[in-house]
């Protein structure tokens, strides 16, 4: 179990990679910031934010657990009983002195424990009372995942803690609530609480599920095997133990005349913030990014310059990570700079950085595998066989093996290199729905 003490305090590096060289009348400028907390044993961190452990602290954090009690829980009965034992599984991995909570999911929330609109603090007894509350869970009645949401953030809110943290299960689509309803929930919840969703079994809605991670800027993924839930409830639940800074947000300052363009996570997914922008001051804007651990990120953008002369240098943009503080502050963790430079050296100004090269293939991906699933969907085969030939050749050059492993469950590759593919005549539904929910997951650039 984790010491969370001071020395336990991670550290923030923000590292820039860009071609700073532009042409004459350049006015674009892209640049890679990588963004690394390394956390636990750094000694001797700068960082003091109220979002991290101090000396003596328990664990600054609090998890709900959602879990689809629907009717169709039931079919098959595997299903319920893989449910209740993940979720026993994901109880064990809670830290002691963590605050945590049981949702039961149907048309309405329910508290499966502990009950009275409160959360329990974890230790041996509260885990086995868990647990043993889960044995009543029993399937039946409809599904409205907003319901589930709100009811989660009125117990984390609960809590006088930094780090909020939601897990949900699902096994169907989201037919007793309004997708307006859901959405207006999840703008609700945004940026109160992170969340993680999972889809069992193959009769959810993909983009329902990775809506709801998006949203609350978590992960999404499909178990189609229930005897899978165990294992990935733990990891889930062992990752979320693991953050130690919430609330962290990508500060981007622009000087008189530049534009920020757009703003996305390009690893470990694909995820788009630039609408997710609020206003930090004059010409700068936060862009959330979510609870922390010891991991690394990295953030893809695009700023538009105004024109200048040969020979000029001008700071397109400060990247900065940012903590709020409890009087309205902010405290910065790190900083990268983004640079422009106007040359008429041909070779320096056309080069194309290997890092944004990569990430631009890396996000062309996604968008081509969503783009010819949706061909698939709709009977345009010969636009589905163009968009995923072009994926399987995105895939195959970036060295991304496991999304090319996934879309030769698809299709059959005649010529990666190339992107020449045929559609296979029969695909399992949970081969097309894996490779849709895992479509945003990228591979880091070879050193």
């Amino acid at each position: 179990m984790a010491n969370f003490s001071k020395s336990n305090v991670p550290q923030f590096s923000v590292d820039v990679y860009q071609n700073e060289y532009l042409p004459e009348g350049g006015r674009e400028v892209n640049a890679i910031a990588t963004v690394t907390s390394t956390g636990g044993g750094t000694v001797g961190s700068a960082v003091s934010a109220p979002h991290l452990y101090s000396a003596g602290q328990t664990p600054d954090a609090a998890v709900a657990i959602m879990v689809d009690c629907s009717g169709s829980m039931d079919y098959p009965p595997t299903k319920m009983r893989g449910a209740r034992d993940a979720t026993a599984a994901a109880i064990d991995a809670v830290r002691d002195g963590v605050h945590f909570a049981v949702i039961g999911g149907t048309h309405v929330a329910k508290e499966v424990y502990p009950g009275g609109g409160r959360l329990a603090v974890a230790d041996a007894g509260t885990r086995e009372q868990a647990k043993q509350a889960l044995r009543k869970l029993s399937a039946g009645g409809g599904t409205a995942i907003g319901t589930w949401l709100r009811l989660a953030d009125r117990l984390l809110a609960s809590a006088d803690v930094s780090i909020r943290h939601g897990i949900v299960l699902t096994d169907g689509r989201n037919e007793h609530e309004s997708p307006e309803d859901l959405q207006a929930s999840l703008d609700a919840c945004a940026g109160r609480f992170t969340c993680d969703a999972r889809g069992v079994g193959t009769d959810w809605e993909v983009k329902e599920v990775t809506g709801i991670a998006s949203a609350l800027l978590g992960t999404a993924d499909i178990v189609a095997d229930p005897s899978g839930l165990s294992a990935d409830f733990t990891q889930m639940m062992e990752a979320a133990m693991g953050k130690e800074v919430a609330d962290v947000s990508l500060r981007l300052w622009t000087p008189l005349g530049a534009e920020i363009k757009f703003v996305k996570q390009v690893a470990p997914t694909v995820e788009e913030l630039t609408g997710r922008r609020t206003e930090a001051g004059p010409r700068a804007g936060d862009y959330p990014t979510g609870s922390w651990g010891d991991e690394s990120r990295d953030y893809h953008i695009c700023v538009e310059v105004p024109n200048a002369e040969l020979g000029q240098e001008m700071l397109a943009a400060r990247v900065s990570l940012i903590v709020p503080q409890p009087d309205g502050s902010a405290q910065t963790l790190s900083q990268g700079l983004v640079r422009a430079v106007w040359t008429d050296d041909m070779t320096a100004s056309t080069s194309i950085n290997p890092q944004v090269a990569h990430y631009t293939g890396q996000a062309e991906l996604a968008q081509v595998i969503q783009q010819g699933l949706d061909a698939r969907k709709s009977g345009d085969m010969d636009g589905a066989t163009a968009k995923l030939g072009r994926a399987v050749q995105l895939a195959s050059a970036s060295g991304n093996e496991d999304t090319a492993k996934l879309l030769s469950k698809v299709v059959d590759v005649v010529d990666a290199v190339a992107g020449t593919v045929r559609l296979k005549a029969r695909v399992a539904e949970a081969d097309e729905m894996t490779l849709e929910t895992r479509s945003t997951k990228t591979v880091r650039v070879k050193k």
